[in-house]
């Protein structure tokens, strides 16, 4: 079969011929039809990740397919694709044939489009687990929210209004929002702009980090941020990943009849690099996704 390799970190990705996946117990085997690169994609590549599989490794953390063969699953059953290792401990889903382990799946439903299906879960679990589980929102509350063009932000932006708050998001390049004018921030970008953000929480109020593509570090004056008292909140979905599937069924069914929307950018899958600085360029909409 076909995938992409990485032979080192911040290398140029390789498509290679590989053998076929065997069957194994507690692992299922998926015909590929979409794999998503992402932003921990492309941070396990550069070799800035917590935990890495051995070079050389195929990667992807998400994809969505076809059962080929699994004590678990029926031959032919549609498939979402997530997390348990895959793409950060061992070799992941950027390839024809992904063997995964049987917790990392879960049912697509037949009418649901497979780019999509293999882009939903980071985004949509993230969103719903910063605002429902992290801030504990509640309805009629004022949300700001960064990055809202991205689609964790965008995410979190139509979430929120369906559970009845005001959302604003804030424009980095505009007027920052006025002092103490919100509940609760919901950052995904970090750096400066989360920086700039943090004053127009109220006092009491909540600030969900997700996300660092503006840059990793922040910046407090201490005595300040004492005197404004806003709960600092950092988002963990692998320590929340449960939280985040028991969500799934609900998301799903959001973005099938079009209470949700989820931009999604296909690439083939010798396009690997391309996606990869794709994901990368400031004002990207929606995920990227590989198909065979």
């Amino acid at each position: 079969m076909k995938a992409i390799r990485i032979h080192g970190f911040d290398a140029v990705p390789v498509l290679e011929d590989v053998p076929d996946p065997v069957s194994r117990p507690g692992r299922t085997i998926v015909r590929m039809q979409a794999a998503t690169v992402g932003h921990i994609d492309r941070t396990v590549w550069r070799g800035s990740f917590l935990r890495h599989p051995p070079l050389p490794y195929t990667p992807g953390v998400e994809a969505a397919g076809i059962v080929v063969a699994s004590e678990r699953y029926a031959p032919g059953q549609r498939v979402w694709l997530r997390g348990s290792g895959l793409g950060t401990l061992f070799d992941g889903t950027w390839c024809e044939q992904v063997d995964a382990p049987d917790e990392a799946l879960g049912l697509l439903p037949d009418e649901f489009p497979m780019a999509l299906g293999a882009a939903f879960f980071s985004p949509t679990t993230s969103a719903w687990v910063a605002l429902h589980e992290v801030a504990r929102l509640q309805a009629g509350e004022r949300v700001l929210v960064t990055g809202a063009s991205g689609a964790v932000g965008s995410l979190a932006v139509q979430l929120a209004r369906e559970f009845g708050c005001i959302v604003e998001a804030v424009d980095p390049q505009a007027e920052a929002p006025a002092t103490a004018s919100a509940d609760l921030l919901i950052d995904t970008v970090g750096g400066a702009v989360l920086s700039a953000a943090l004053p127009a929480v109220r006092p009491g109020g909540r600030a969900v980090l997700i996300g660092y593509t503006a840059g990793q570090a922040l910046q407090l004056d201490i005595a300040h941020f004492l005197q404004r008292d806003v709960a600092l909140l950092p988002l963990n979905m692998f320590r929340r990943e449960a939280a985040g599937r028991a969500a799934v069924p609900g998301l799903l069914a959001r973005l099938a009849d079009g209470r949700l929307h989820l931009e999604v950018h296909s690439f083939a899958l010798a396009e690997a690099a391309a996606a990869l600085d794709w994901i990368a360029q400031r004002g990207h909409r929606g995920r990227a996704v590989l198909v065979p």
